[in-house]
Parts: structure tokens; C-alpha cells; sequence
């Protein structure tokens, strides 16, 4: 995608302050990646980003849950769930997106993770798999059909991001080299092999 056509997306996910070093929810390294975003955006005439928005006490918190610690996991109504840092509360800095970001023609911000007692990985639906974020529809009806991922972090919010796009019907690639992983207990490798069995290209 060198040199994106009109029907082409770039979708940057959850570049905000609290997944940078120095936030509350760090991703190694993952401030490095927004000159890389910078440059890639040049190349595009439609750019799309997500933007994580916890309400404070959210559900995914483990402060919400008495006794817990972050990285903790528990069961909720939809299955496993992963237990966070407070991280990227509503107007919060932590929630902005990285001042470095240079993305003038920014045309649309998908919020996501902001019902209470849901958390929300992907750009296309919530963890219940069930509530959409309206994004397939907003590329349907924009004729847009080809999306190049980046951002934070590569083995959740990026894949996730990835593997519904696919299933949305989507031709899909990820930037690797403008993305940075958690690895939560080795979840990097599985997350690039779920993208690859999706039909992503990495």
C-alpha cells in the first residue's frame, strides 16, 4: 500500500497516552511508533483511529474487583476477562491521544470500552462479540475496503482489530514495524498466528 488508492484506510489503534512509557497501562517501546505512523498517514487519503474511554470503575479495572491485581483475570457474563491498570479514564491526559500523532486529515475517532461493564479490544466490537462500534458500516458505506493497521498493542487491540475486520469482509494488512506488543505471558506469538489464520497479512 506504498501508494494507497481511495478506496484504502489507515486505521490507528489506541496510540494515547496511557499506553505510552510513563502511562498507566505502558506498552514497551510504544511511543516509538508514531513517527512511523506520521510517515505512513502521508500515504493516505482516509485515516480512522480508536480511541480507548473507560468510564471511571470500569469493570475491566481491577480496582473495581475487591482483592484483585492487574493482570488478574476473572469471568464475566461474556467469558474471560483480563484485568487492567485504571487506564485511559474520560478526560483524563492519560486518555488522549499522543501529542506526537500528525494526522491533520484524521477523519473519523472511534471511542470504544466506554459501557461500564463491557470491554471493548476491537475497533469493530465489543468483548461480548456481540455490540458493534458502527466502523464496519461506516467503511460499507464509504466504499472503503482495504485497511493497514498500527498502533497499541499489537496483541490486543490490533489483533482483534485485524481478525473482525477480516471477518467483516475486509482485505487487511498490520504493520508490524508501527506496532508495539504487551506479551502478556507470551500472547504475542499466539495473536500473529490468529491474524495469519484469518487471512490477515502481517
Amino acid at each position: 500500500m506504498n501508494s494507497a488508492s481511495n478506496r484504502d484506510v489507515l486505521l490507528v489503534i489506541d496510540v494515547q497516552r496511557d499506553f505510552c512509557p510513563g502511562g498507566a497501562l505502558a506498552v514497551p517501546d510504544g511511543d516509538a511508533i508514531v513517527p512511523r505512523i506520521n510517515a505512513l498517514a502521508r500515504d493516505f487519503e482516509h485515516v480512522v483511529a480508536t480511541q480507548d474511554w473507560h468510564p471511571p470503575g470500569h469493570s475491566s479495572f481491577a480496582s473495581y474487583h475487591p482483592g484483585r491485581q492487574p493482570f488478574d483475570s476473572v469471568t464475566v457474563s461474556y467469558g474471560a476477562q483480563t484485568l487492567w491498570p485504571d487506564h485511559c479514564v474520560q478526560n483524563t491526559p492519560g486518555a488522549e491521544l499522543h501529542p506526537g500523532l500528525d494526522l491533520p486529515h484524521l477523519e473519523l475517532i472511534i471511542r470504544k470500552g466506554y459501557r461500564h461493564a463491557i470491554d471493548s479490544y476491537s475497533a469493530f466490537r465489543e468483548n461480548d462479540r456481540r455490540t458493534p462500534t458502527g466502523l464496519a458500516g461506516y467503511l460499507r458505506e464509504r466504499g472503503l475496503r482495504r485497511l493497514l493497521l498500527c498502533g497499541l498493542a499489537t496483541d490486543f487491540c490490533v489483533a482483534f482489530s485485524a481478525i473482525d475486520a477480516r471477518e467483516a469482509g475486509l482485505e487487511v494488512r498490520v504493520a508490524l514495524d508501527a506496532c508495539r506488543a504487551i506479551d502478556l505471558n507470551g500472547s504475542l506469538a499466539p495473536a500473529l498466528t490468529a491474524m495469519r489464520d484469518a487471512g490477515v497479512e502481517l
